[in-house]
């Protein structure tokens, strides 16, 4: 007879990891099937941990979980060719215990997170993938994977397979990712001691730092770019629209390229080995790109339900809010005996907008589309800042006032008078 369990979690990242540890410490019986050799084991990138979500799953985390630095400061730069306008916010708030943001190695992190869903309880099995979904008419009742013997049984099954979710478009629960969706993001991991980067980025210890970047960098394209620090290495990416890079045909790595070459960034990088590059996709298009995310027997978690908040770069507290969420509602349908049917699980939705994560994503639900088809704020205005700043800086004998004429012109003949009241009104609705 085949194995029957209460739940299945597809996938081992930070959702799928969330909800198997959540389920499993309720003592329900669950498989999390992992398509890598362990978990983690396609993540070799860094990438930063937000701690309030990871807190409410496991309180003791700090203790155990292998952080590479807390963020102390972040910086926010505006680049044109040679040169960018930037703010940095640094507290002494963010070195006091316990820290907010931490930046981790994924291929790390994930195999401790997996070794907690297992010392929970959950059956964890790797190098196996889930072709498909077992349906009984509408309703899914377990999956189909390739080993011998492969199906398996579960009152719920839980997708948390990634950005892709092959699973949920064969099983017609949402179309095609459309390109224009999903970012393509390219990172590399360069080494050096950990001295160097306490003195290159005004460190102490275990205080880290965050900067993210947009303007020439990605090359007439919407997307930004990143740089964090960990204990010792820095990871450093770029991430722009699949959609932009298909109309543009340029090579993702032929942009990090010309990143890591600007005279702003190349020296923090200067003297670093790499040891290490990844490329992944990340869902961008937002809460108007959100597929449904629950129905019968089936529910979808992190990436895989476009959770994902591009404006602030956030990603794995959505992603382990979503699959705690997810566990929690199964946990408590368990618990008043219901079934496993849409009309229950429509309880995750709730829990979910009553949540930072459809609250957040909601707000910002314009800017995709808004972005998508006014490239001038990646390019135009990036440039204009930037001679804005330098004509200011410069003390070269001529007035401030006829400065500030200068500018006002600049601005106007890249734009118009129109076009930037229409710019400006087009970011104040994506904000509002």
């Amino acid at each position: 007879m085949a194995e029957k369990f209460d739940v299945i979690v597809v996938g081992a990242g930070p959702s799928g990891n969330a909800a198997a540890y959540t389920l499993a410490k309720a003592g329900l019986s669950v498989l999390q099937i992992e398509r890598g050799e362990s978990p983690g084991s396609k993540n070799v990138q860094g990438a930063i941990l937000y701690a309030d979500a990871l807190e409410r799953i496991i309180p003791e985390f700090r203790d155990e979980a292998p952080l590479e630095r807390h963020l102390i400061e972040q910086r926010m730069w505006v680049l044109d060719d040679d040169s960018y306008v930037g703010t940095t916010y640094r507290s002494e708030n963010f070195d006091k215990p316990p820290h907010n943001r931490y930046t981790i190695i994924r291929a790390q992190f994930d195999k401790w997170f997996s070794t907690k869903v297992q010392e929970a309880g959950a059956l964890v099995i790797c190098e196996t993938t889930v072709t498909n979904l077992l349906l009984d008419g509408q309703r899914v009742i377990g999956v189909q994977t390739d080993r011998e013997g492969g199906s398996i049984y579960a009152d719920v099954v839980i997708l948390a397979d990634g950005v892709n979710s092959l699973l949920a478009r064969k099983a017609g629960f949402h179309g095609e990712l459309k390109p224009k969706d999903v970012a393509l993001a390219v990172k590399e991991i360069f080494f050096m001691p950990e001295e160097t980067i306490c003195q290159r980025f005004n460190l102490q210890g275990e205080q880290g730092v965050a900067i993210e970047m947009l303007g020439k960098i990605t090359q007439g394209m919407i997307g930004t770019g990143f740089l964090y620090t960990n204990r010792e290495s820095l990871t450093i990416g770029v991430g722009c629209l699949a959609s932009d890079f298909k109309a543009s045909g340029i090579a993702a790595y032929t942009v990090l390229e010309a990143m890591k070459a600007h005279p702003a960034i190349a020296p923090l990088l200067e003297g670093g080995e790499v040891k290490e590059y990844a490329a992944h996709l990340i869902p961008e298009g937002g809460y108007q790109a959100m597929p449904k995310i629950y129905g019968e027997g089936w529910m979808i978690v992190g990436d895989s339900g476009q959770f994902v908040n591009a404006v602030h770069r956030e990603g794995s507290n959505l992603a382990m809010t979503t699959g705690q969420a997810a566990a929690q509602t199964i946990i408590e349908l368990k618990t008043e005996g219901r079934a496993m049917t849409a009309k229950h699980l429509a309880r995750y939705a709730a829990k979910l907008k009553d949540s930072f994560v459809m609250k957040d994503l909601k707000k910002y639900q314009r800017l995709p589309g808004i972005l998508h088809k006014n490239h001038q704020f990646v390019t135009a205005y990036p440039e204009l800042v930037n001679r804005a700043a330098h004509t200011m800086i410069s003390v070269d004998g001529v007035d401030k006032r006829s400065k500030e004429k200068a500018i006002r012109g600049s601005f106007l003949r890249a734009r118009s008078l129109f076009g930037l009241m229409g710019d400006a009104y087009k970011l104040w609705r994506a904000f509002e």
